[in-house]
């Protein structure tokens, strides 16, 4: 079938979420390039409207049905505009998008397609401007775009997704409903599109996964993807996300260690601080396990930095519970953390659970949580005044058109004066200050042109 459009059209894409979301419109771009549609940046220029949503977070979908409110007013002023929902919030929540409960904004969808139906868009594209609405949502056990080449717009650092779904089923957790289970990609499809990336200039690359740690193709493991990928160019760094407690190796961490260019940054979610709350969330570990964990990244990297996940008020936690959270983060000494308040997700095991911690109690407790790491983010912040790192410049800092931010090895912005210098660049820089969130300084000396220098 000619799936092109009648003529070329431009399209616009808004992603919320996760890293792994911002790679899929990546893939999702590049099937239509193929096709010979444009991109634009403009809403009032797109004759197509896609949005890339999240299902983790219950504001993430209201701000999703918000959004679609609005294209629903521009498609009354504009009926030839095709609207389209993909990502985990089309698979799981297609009814509500499309029926009552949507408020009337499906009225405004034209396309509505899930994670592992992206070869579709194309068509569904072509018959969307031949008047035909279209569903596409059918999870694979197979489908890993190993062949689709991103389309990506910056020329520093990319995200790649070695595997897709995951098989953990952690009882708060939709994603094996809303992206399957997991598969893997090859790690000749992983290393070949790395150096493709270098041949491009791009200086930084992420392998991305639901779990990274339970990559698998034949007898290659993560370790061995996460090594051959560093090998290919030591110019570029190599970072990953997200790694699952139960699945982190030794063999991984001696991997990580040895590579100057494996950027030693870890993120590990560990959710709860309680054996009992861990069980219920059915996250496979205990606190001592996690703890264990840590002390071996510590003392294979003293370097290393870590940041981690926090869910407060999940069904029954007790204020002890909430206590040996805090001192958790007071035991480990994170460097940063993604926090949150639980909120039920519907097909979810602890959907079914009695939410019976008051939202008054969540708020209450996260607040407490933000509290701690924050402060603890600022004093190990503070131990780099008058340090120097190498950083990879990223772009114009987002408040002030004067500065550059960086990046360390270890994962902290850096915020200095722009000078001489480029994007792309590794420089030197040493801190002169910094708060719970960001480090500023000026740059010394040039760092050479290999990440591993």
């Amino acid at each position: 079938m000619i799936v092109k459009a009648p003529k070329p059209k431009k399209v616009y894409v808004e992603t919320y979420g996760c890293q792994m979301n911002i790679a899929d419109t990546e893939v999702v771009q590049g099937l239509l390039a193929k096709e010979e549609y444009e991109f634009t940046t403009s809403i009032e220029q797109a004759d197509v409207i896609f949005v890339n949503t999240c299902s983790v977070r219950e504001n993430a979908e209201q701000r999703i049905y918000g959004r679609l409110g609005e294209f629903k007013k521009l498609k009354k002023k504009r009926p030839e505009i095709v609207i389209g929902v993909m990502g985990c919030m089309a698979e799981r929540l297609r009814s509500k998008i499309t029926g009552e409960r949507a408020n009337g904004v499906g009225q405004a969808v034209d396309i509505i397609v899930g994670p592992d139906e992206y070869r579709k868009v194309p068509e569904l594209l072509y018959n969307a401007w031949h008047g035909e609405k279209g569903i596409a949502v059918q999870l694979s056990r197979v489908e890993t775009y190993d062949d689709v080449l991103p389309l990506r717009t910056s020329g520093v650092s990319a995200w790649i997704s070695v595997m897709r779904g995951c098989d953990k089923f952690c009882t708060f957790c939709v994603v094996p409903f809303t992206r399957g289970r997991e598969r893997s990609r090859t790690v000749a499809s992983v290393v070949a599109e790395v150096e493709q990336l270098s041949a491009q200039g791009f200086r930084e690359v992420t392998l991305l996964g639901q779990n990274v740690n339970s990559f698998r193709d034949g007898q290659n493991d993560f370790s061995d993807l996460l090594q051959l990928v560093a090998e290919v160019d030591s110019r570029i760094r190599v970072r990953f996300t997200t790694s699952h407690p139960q699945d982190m190796s030794d063999k991984l961490i001696e991997t990580i260690s040895g590579h100057k260019n494996i950027c030693k940054f870890i993120h590990l979610p560990v959710q709860s601080g309680s054996d009992r709350i861990l069980e219920k969330m059915n996250r496979t570990y205990t606190r001592e396990h996690y703890l264990n964990l840590l002390g071996k990244i510590r003392a294979a990297m003293p370097e290393a930095n870590l940041s981690t996940d926090i869910i407060a008020g999940f069904p029954s936690e007790t204020e002890d519970d909430h206590k040996m959270t805090l001192d958790l983060i007071d035991h480990v000494g994170y460097d940063g953390a993604f926090m949150f308040k639980y909120s039920p997700r519907e097909n979810t095991p602890a959907f079914k659970m009695e939410d019976d911690v008051s939202d008054e109690i969540k708020t209450r407790r996260i607040s407490e949580i933000i509290e701690r790491q924050s402060a603890i983010s600022e004093q190990r912040n503070a131990g780099t005044v008058g340090k120097s790192f190498e950083v990879l410049i990223e772009g114009e800092s987002k408040k002030s058109s004067t500065d550059w931010v960086g990046r360390t090895d270890g994962n902290k912005m850096v915020i200095f004066p722009k000078g001489e210098f480029e994007i792309g660049e590794y420089r030197i820089a040493t801190i002169s200050r910094s708060n719970s969130a960001t480090l500023f300084g000026t740059i010394q000396e040039q760092a050479g042109e290999s990440a591993a220098a």
